[in-house]
């Protein structure tokens, strides 16, 4: 009941009252995210901790001036690869060969499946794939975020084009695809604070098929 006690009590944050987050607690939620499956261990996808007051007020005007981009303590962007390419493939089924001190027939031959299809498949595809990923530890990110006790709010509320001028990403290979603000609730600005959590019931979310 810990977790669900946890997700009860989170919510999209629209004040924050810009009090630092311990060290402590941003590393765990980013190794959360780290942590997080991603489709074939590739994790295309990097975070992007923006702790500078210019460079949040920058982010803020270009994200419908919501305060809580720069009242948090810590902007995490999540930014997916642009495209899949061997380069970025072979990274990553190495670093599993590194670690593992061991190569593994099958896990090659893996490799070389993805190296066949991944790199030929249109780049806007791939950028999407990479970004569904970067949800995946979104969602891990905000659930850390939950048992620290520590306010987030996920956002799509930017214009990404923007976003990635600013943060020099384009550059790097990389396209934002979604923020998570960090930091304290304020309890005296934020109107949702004391509503109540509304979430379908049981019955229209789920369909059993047995």
């Amino acid at each position: 009941m810990e977790l669900l006690d946890k997700l009860n009590w989170r919510y999209a944050t629209k004040a924050m009252n810009g009090k630092k987050v311990p060290q402590e607690k941003i590393d765990t939620i980013i190794e959360a995210a780290n942590l997080a499956p991603t489709s074939s261990g590739l994790q295309p996808f990097e975070i992007i901790i923006v702790t500078n007051q210019e460079v949040k007020e920058k982010i803020k005007a270009i994200a419908w001036n919501q305060s809580v981009v720069s009242d948090c303590s810590h902007l995490l962007v999540f930014a997916a690869w642009d495209t899949y390419t061997e380069d970025r493939i072979n990274k990553m089924f190495d670093l599993v060969n590194e670690v593992r001190g061991f190569k593994n027939e099958g896990w090659e031959n893996y490799r070389q499946q993805l190296l066949n299809i991944y790199p030929q498949r249109d780049a806007e595809e791939n950028f999407n794939h990479a970004a569904r990923q970067a949800y995946i530890a979104l969602m891990a990110a905000l659930t850390a975020a939950a048992f620290e006790e520590v306010d987030s709010t996920p956002m799509e509320g930017f214009d990404p084009a923007k976003l990635d001028e600013i943060l020099d990403l384009r550059s790097k290979g990389l396209r934002s695809c979604v923020m998570m603000t960090v930091g304290y609730r304020d309890t005296e600005k934020d109107w949702l604070v004391n509503l109540e959590k509304v979430r379908k019931s049981k019955d229209d979310l789920v369909t059993i098929v047995d």
